[in-house]
């Protein structure tokens, strides 16, 4: 019988395109794959960690050892793990967890596939086993990062932004769409360097209209694009391509001045606010989600009432926020002193949630009657459960649908009936 081995991966989307590489590697090898497999005959467990933050290292950390108590009990035969984290800490972890049969870092999925008595394939290299819906899939169009975000570990631990050249993103695309895919997630830790470092300018609105002209692809969703030296261009893109959703993930992370000044973003409020106008102006009916850090040493009463203001007037369709970390291997840890309590990060961030649930309620009861695309992606209990394409998987909100012939993977045309501060109810038109 073929080896059977378990991918659990941990952490951002990127992770997952990890894991799907790595994946596939093994499926040539022979091995019955399975993925994040929770009731499992699999003898051999491969965890893909993240080092972001302290919650995602301490999930990461705890996976490990439920794996390392499974093994101790006879469940399970090997245990291998890679990723952020053990890029990261990789001679800590191997010193407090000996029971872990090999640790390897982000960029050593090769050295891993071979430790298992499998052969790495390069000419497979860019072909993955998808573990998401058929219908979807995450597209990661570069490594790393250049920026010196004062708060941000992963430069470190990616090392220099890479972008993948776009012929090879265009025939992965295109060998996705081939397979059933129609929407696609375009995601890198910084889209808006894309292109630089290979063709000397910012290359991103080329690659996406590129990835709009593959037959089959109904959305393209863009996540994590940088504010400072945003690429203007892709805004005309974006408004003439249907296929590329009026939806784009920008991390603004702060207002403030000062403290954008301390986080070492290179923008100011007043660029901020501007490029929020521009976006709005040249692509109507845009909805933005963004992402905040609240808690950042040097943040004062009156910087976090600054952001809170700022969140009101910007009305973000979509909006995350996280309590600052205090991380060692970055500039704040090393030169800033962590000022801010960990209950004050805590209650600012809910502030700031309770702010953004009042204006996610209104924005989509704004949406009631209305008539809009929806993709369904699984059925829960007695309804179906779609998106529109103001709404990317795992982090915004969703469409409850009832009625009969509905099919998962298909795009409707969906009349809104309700809504709720994240989800929406509608109808089959």
């Amino acid at each position: 019988m073929a080896k059977t081995i378990n991918v659990v991966t941990m952490g951002c989307t990127k992770n997952l395109v990890d894991s799907e590489l790595f994946l596939f590697q093994m499926a040539a090898n022979g091995y019955q794959v399975v993925h994040d497999g929770e009731v499992s005959d699999a003898r051999i467990v491969a965890i893909n960690t993240c080092g972001f933050i302290l919650d995602a290292k301490e999930e990461s950390v705890n996976s490990i050892l439920e794996f390392v108590e499974a093994k101790n009990q006879g469940k399970i035969d090997k245990i291998f793990v890679f990723g952020c984290l053990s890029e990261r800490y990789k001679d800590d972890l191997i010193k407090e967890i000996p029971e872990v049969d090999g640790f390897y870092g982000k960029f050593q999925v090769k050295k891993m596939v071979e430790d298992l008595k499998a052969e790495y394939r390069m000419s497979l290299s860019h072909q993955r086993y998808q573990t998401t819906p058929s219908h979807y899939a995450y597209l990661k169009i570069s490594e790393g990062c250049n920026r010196q975000c004062s708060y941000c570990a992963i430069p470190r631990m990616t090392g220099k932004h890479q972008s993948i050249p776009m012929e090879d993103l265009v025939n992965e695309a295109t060998a996705l769409a081939g397979k059933g895919v129609r929407e696609l997630l375009v995601i890198a830790q910084d889209l808006s360097f894309y292109g630089v470092d290979l063709y000397k300018e910012q290359k991103l609105a080329e690659l996406t209209q590129r990835l709009a002209d593959i037959p089959g692809i109904e959305w393209i969703k863009l996540h994590y694009a940088y504010p400072a030296k945003f690429p203007y261009d892709l805004l005309s893109v974006m408004r003439e391509n249907d296929n590329v959703a009026n939806y784009l993930d920008i991390a603004l992370q702060h207002c403030s001045d000062k403290v954008l000044k301390l986080m070492r973003r290179n923008i100011t409020k007043a660029e901020t606010v501007a490029l929020i106008n521009r976006i709005r102006e040249e692509v109507p009916g845009i909805h933005l989600r963004t992402t905040l850090l609240v808690g950042h040493p040097g943040e004062t009463e009156a910087d976090f009432e600054e952001l809170k203001q700022f969140v009101r007037e910007m009305r973000f369709e979509r909006l995350g926020v996280f309590p600052y970390s205090h991380e060692e291997d970055t500039f704040a840890g090393e030169t800033y002193e962590d000022s801010v309590p960990q209950e004050v990060k805590q209650d600012r961030a809910a502030e700031i949630m309770a702010i953004q649930q009042e204006i996610a309620l209104e924005i989509n009861r704004q949406k009631i009657g209305t008539i809009l695309k929806v993709v369904i992606d699984r059925k829960e209990e007695d309804h179906f459960v779609g998106r529109t394409e103001f709404d990317s998987p795992e982090v915004d909100g969703e469409v409850l649908i009832n009625g009969p012939g509905i099919e998962i993977g298909n795009y409707y045309q969906v009349k809104i009936t309700d809504a709720e501060e994240f989800d929406l109810y509608g109808e089959i038109v």
